[in-house]
């Protein structure tokens, strides 16, 4: 292997210089390569005890949501079971199936949630599924991985498998911890400082993708939003619901804005964005072309971008992270339709996992130069959670927010908040 690299090493430099990735190599991949390692050998305690606790407190949930689910059903079956379900669900109690399998019935999540309002066992069916799912994966899967001299969990960083440039973490994964549900969230309290007097602090960027797409977009009412500080699917709403100020936005009127929003972002389908508002494809499609009406530079980056993509067959994020796209001409539509997709978003979530690296070695470097005790503990995709003595915190959060927001120099200001606690969760 080694006689190997040495071989391709001039090629590859070559290609380097060519390609203009060196910064990118450098500057960003090999010294975070070194402070990755510092955090994986540092580790994060986890306490324990508190796991076990929710351990029984789920257990017990569990337990009544099957309950109130034989009730409901007038028998017990297996619940883990997709056979068993699709037979109480669309043979004895009669709803109607949406989508067949080679087995039966699909009792697959989408299936569920389109049934909701049909059927109220679903409801506790769902919950059922989110809790066991919690309880096997981040409640059982960490009481594993604790070392038990320690009290510690040492993840492991690997920034070569997401292709936007996003590091992922596993073994375990600390990255995807369920933030919507209150039990997935309550896992969070289990994190806590290794020291007494220490708090846990954590910093995130504020809707960075969104303001990487004003960036790279140069929309003009974007650029705006950001500047003036607005919040940003309140004015989308506006524009795109035709309203005459943010006064009139509602909850759900933000709501549809903030789906649409982000869903330019993942190259939405009108499908897509009607399945996950639940209103029809027509209207969906009347929200996606009023939007690029209204933001005009957003559709001009969109046709660009996928042109580019068809010409040199790859995209680039700002320091030109490549990411290849052998189906962007293919015959098949669904196979161009996902590499279209790939290629409207990856610039932007590639770019927003470029800033946080650069983040992150410049965070590194001011602690130590300001002789800091803190230690940067995780990266969860937009967010730094670190700890430090409950001394040190003033003086933290105002380094870590100082260096993140200027980490990179955008054509609108980087936004990000940070926030101290006892745990995790309390952030």
């Amino acid at each position: 292997k080694v006689d190997g690299l040495f071989n391709i090493r001039e090629s590859i430099s070559k290609q380097l210089v060519e390609n203009e990735q060196e910064e990118l190599l450098y500057e960003i991949e090999m010294p975070l390569a070194l402070i990755l390692g510092d955090m994986e050998i540092d580790g994060i305690k986890v306490d324990a005890e508190k796991i076990e606790t929710l351990q029984v407190e789920f257990d017990g949930i569990l337990k009544e949501i099957e309950q109130t689910i034989y009730e409901l059903a007038g028998e017990t079956f297996n619940i883990n079971s997709p056979k068993q379900l699709s037979v109480i669900l669309f043979e004895k109690m009669g709803y109607t199936p949406i989508k067949k399998t080679k087995t039966g019935y699909s009792t697959a999540q989408d299936v569920l949630e389109k049934l909701q309002d049909e059927a109220p066992i679903v409801e506790h069916i769902l919950r059922y599924r989110q809790i066991a799912k919690i309880q096997s994966t981040y409640v059982d899967g960490l009481l594993k991985v604790i070392d038990p001299e320690t009290g510690l969990v040492h993840t492991r960083y690997q920034q070569t498998v997401a292709r936007t440039g996003r590091l992922s973490s596993i073994d375990p994964n600390l990255q995807n911890i369920p933030i919507r549900l209150e039990e997935g969230r309550k896992v969070r309290q289990a994190f806590v400082p290794r020291q007494e007097d220490w708090k846990m602090f954590s910093a995130d960027y504020s809707q960075i993708e969104l303001r990487v797409l004003a960036h790279i977009s140069k929309d003009e009412h974007f650029i705006e939003t950001f500047k003036k500080n607005e919040d940003v699917h309140s004015t989308t709403a506006v524009r795109v619901f035709g309203l005459n100020s943010v006064d009139e936005v509602t909850p759900n009127m933000r709501r549809d804005a903030k789906a649409v929003n982000f869903g330019i972002v993942y190259g939405i389908s009108d499908y897509g964005l009607s399945q996950n508002l639940n209103i029809t494809r027509a209207e969906a499609r009347e929200y996606i072309d009023t939007y690029f009406e209204r933001f005009p530079g957003v559709k001009k980056y969109i046709d660009e971008i996928i042109r580019e993509a068809k010409d040199k067959g790859y995209v680039e994020t700002i320091f030109h992270r490549r990411r290849y796209l052998p189906d962007i001409n293919s015959r098949n539509f669904n196979l161009r339709s996902f590499a279209e997709r790939t290629a409207m978003n990856t610039p932007i979530q590639g770019s927003a996992a470029d800033i946080i690296k650069v983040a992150m070695i410049q965070v590194a470097k001011r602690l130590e130069e300001e002789n800091l005790e803190a230690k940067m503990l995780l990266q969860v995709h937009d967010e730094l959670v670190f700890e430090a003595p409950e001394a040190e915190i003033p003086a933290l959060q105002t380094l870590v927010e100082e260096t993140m927001q200027s980490a990179v120099e955008l054509s609108i200001p980087l936004s990000v908040e940070g926030h101290a606690g006892d745990s995790w969760y309390d952030l």
